[in-house]
Parts: structure tokens; sequence; C-alpha cells
């Protein structure tokens, strides 16, 4: 019966939005890949809506609901019926509407094999942002292996309009190269090799001795502006930037007015987001997920940061399938080289621990907690957290790692401002 109905919902919404689509016939940029989806989306709305007409998926909206929902300008109903009533008839006057935007940036994810090819087929997107995937993906438990993931997100290349673009991360070289097996048209970003859109002079800013944010250079064609991304760190947040650049150009956006959107871009929660901690720490709160390479990320940057204390809390990395125990056995080899401590979250995790330890690292810098313990995990090394110490949190999202945020944080208050996962759906789980 649930799932009649969920096909129902599925089939009236991706109706309502194909109607949308072909009515209103705005230009879409559809953004896939495997880091970063959300980022990148985020990113390219903010240099866009500063001179043109655009709308964004609303979260991280990317699957048979949420991208229609995204076209159509709805919210999830949750487990409300009525409020999936509510959307549908929102969908019905959104066809009907003499308004709606002329850009429209949806993110595409995929769970299983086919979600993309099934969205794809009806979006027909006139742009194709295509980030990094890495050798350990994310999403892969339910597909054969990893190339099986790849070859699903490149499906949303296949449908490309004719005349499409495809903007690729040219820093992620087998993807690149399967993009322009299927696409004609590739424009590319990125820090390292030859990319149409150079990043460079990447580094931290502080103030007062507190990482504040990032800068670094964004060069094309001679022209070099400095970008700076304020409350927020890392390579990925970077690279989106550098996505939403390159598409801006696309629309005569000039790199210097989308280097000045970006300067006042609000980054979206969980995602790196530099939170002031109790007692002058400083959190690095990156709990929206948790993929391999997004970890070993993480890491990288906590190693760059100076620091009187690095302090490492991470959680089960989920949807691995047998790719997990390697994976979890990777983060916890680069925790051993960057981090002065260790605090564990669920079973998983405990490979982290277990290969720090043959890593180097001592029984006494380890802390390890069960599955349902991160409010807990919070609460202990919040008395022994003091100035100078930076925290990185991170972990899949069923961990719900930002419970430990909130008990760390140096203004709780703010937690529906600042946190993920924060609307009362996601709070009575």
């Amino acid at each position: 019966m649930k799932n009649s109905i969920k096909n129902s919902i599925v089939f009236i919404l991706t109706l309502e939005a194909r109607l949308v689509l072909w009515r209103h016939r705005p230009t879409v940029i559809a953004v896939t890949g495997n880091i970063g989806k959300t980022t990148t989306k985020d990113a390219i709305y903010a240099a866009l809506s500063v001179s043109l007409y655009a709308r964004k998926s609303e979260k991280s909206y990317n699957s048979e609901f949420g991208v229609p929902l995204a076209i159509l300008g709805c919210r999830s109903g949750w487990n409300n019926p009525l409020r999936w009533v509510e959307a549908m008839a929102r969908g019905v006057l959104a066809v009907v509407s003499p308004h709606y935007p002329k850009y429209l940036i949806v993110e595409v994810g995929a769970d299983r094999p086919g979600d993309i090819r099934r969205i794809a087929g009806w979006l027909r997107p006139h742009v194709v942002v295509m980030t990094q995937v890495p050798a350990l993906p994310v999403h892969v438990e339910f597909f054969d292996s990893p190339e099986a993931l790849i070859h699903e997100k490149c499906a949303l290349v296949e449908a490309l309009r004719p005349g499409g673009i495809v903007v690729a991360n040219g820093d992620d070289s087998r993807m690149l190269s399967l993009c322009k097996e299927r696409a004609s048209n590739v424009v590319t970003y990125g820090f390292d090799g030859v990319n149409d859109l150079q990043g460079s002079h990447e580094d931290i800013e502080y103030a007062h001795y507190a990482p504040i944010g990032i800068r670094f250079r964004a060069n094309r064609h001679g022209a070099s502006v400095p970008v700076f991304l304020r409350e927020v760190l890392g390579r990925p947040v970077a690279y989106a930037s550098l996505a939403a650049i390159a598409v801006g150009e696309l629309y005569g956006i000039d790199l210097a007015s989308a280097s000045n959107a970006l300067s006042l871009w609000h980054t979206p929660p969980g995602r790196m987001k530099i939170i002031s901690g109790v007692r002058g720490s400083t959190i690095i709160d990156d709990t929206y997920n948790a993929s391999p390479e997004a970890v070993l990320s993480a890491l990288d940057t906590l190693k760059k940061i100076e620091a009187k204390r690095r302090i490492v809390i991470v959680g089960d990395m989920l949807e691995l399938g047998m790719l997990s125990a390697e994976a979890h056995a990777n983060v916890g080899k680069r925790v051993a080289g960057c981090a002065d401590m260790l605090i564990t979250v669920g079973f998983r995790a405990r490979k982290i621990a277990e290969s720090a330890l043959d890593a180097g690292m001592r029984d006494m810098q380890i802390q390890q907690y069960e599955h349902s313990e991160a409010e807990r995990a919070g609460r202990e090394i919040e008395k022994e957290l003091s100035e100078g110490d930076v925290v990185l949190i991170k972990g899949s999202q069923s961990m719900r790692m930002e419970r430990t945020v909130l008990e760390i944080m140096a203004e709780p208050q703010r937690a529906e401002e600042l946190l993920v996962r924060q609307d009362e759906e996601w709070l009575a789980i």
C-alpha cells in the first residue's frame, strides 16, 4: 500500500514538473557527481542569481521526489499526506503561473541503479556540471561496482540537449575522459594540470589565530581574480566555486562579478563550516554526510590548520558495501598523521581506531563510542576543550553527528541556523 501511494505521488509530481518544463522552458543546469553536489549547486545559484532570474533545489532535493519538488518550488511532505496534497496543488499553480525562473539549477543523485536514468530521460538539461567521483564513492552499496555508479552518473551527460555543455572537474581525469566520450562541448575547472578555469594560490585565512575561511585565485584567458569564501574550509568548496564561475561565464557573468557574489555567499551547513566552539575552540562542522574521499580531504585540510590541538570526531561511513572495511582503515591511517586526538562513533568506525593505532597513535589518544552515542561523545569532550583547539566532526547522515556539534558549540541557541537536519521531522527521529 505504501509503495503504491509513493509511486502515485512520484508520478503526479513528475508529470507536473514535466509540464512546467514544457510550458516555461527554463535553462536547466543539472549538477551530479559524488562529492560536493549540494555545495556546487548552491555556489552556481549564488553566482547566477545576482543578475539572472534563477531557482535552485532546496537543501539536497536530488531524488525521484526531490527533483520534481525543486522544479515545482515545493517542499517535501515527509509522512504527512496533507502536505503532499498541498505540494501537488502547488505544482498545478506552477504549471499555470505566468512567471517562472529563466534558469533552473537542480541537483541529481543516485542511490540505486536507474535513479539518474529515469530522471535524465525527461529532465534533458542544457548544462551538466560533473563534480568529482572518487575511486571509493559513497552510495555504492546497491551497485555492482564503483564503475556501475560512475556510468549511472554519466546518464545525465548522455541526456544533454543538442548543443548542451558539460562543466567538469578537470582534476578528475577518469570522469573527464568519460564526459568527453559522451559530449562534444566540455569546459573544465580545477587546480591541477591544464583546465579552462584554473584555481591557484589556495590558502587559509586567519583572524585572532583562528581560521575564518579560504582564499584562492580564479584564472582564465589571462585574467585573474581573488576569491574569498568566509566561514568555510576545504578544497571541495573551492571546486564548487570554480564550477560556479565557469557556469556564470557561460551566461555572461564575468570573473569579477562571480567572485564578488561568492564572497557574499553563505555556504550550506554541515559542509566544512567553521563554527565557534566552547572556550575559544573552533569546530569544523562537516556532518552533512561522509564519503571516504571527503573524509580524507577534510583530514588533509585539518592538517594544514594552525592549532594547539587537532581533534577528530568521526562516525561510521555508510552505504559502502564491501568497500567499508578498507575505507575506514584508510581514514584511520590518515588520522594518525594529522590529529592529536581521535574519537569514533559507531561499530564501523572502530576500524578507524584500530588503523590509527596501527599507524602510531596511542591508546590514550583514542576514545570510542557506540552508534547512538553522538551526543555523549560531545558532552564528554566538551569538558576538555580550550582556546586553540580545532575539532573536525564528520560522519554519514544517519549517524547524526550534528548532535555532537550541538554539545560543544559556543552558541547552541543558533543550532537551527547553523546545523544540518534541524527540521521538525529530523529532530523527531
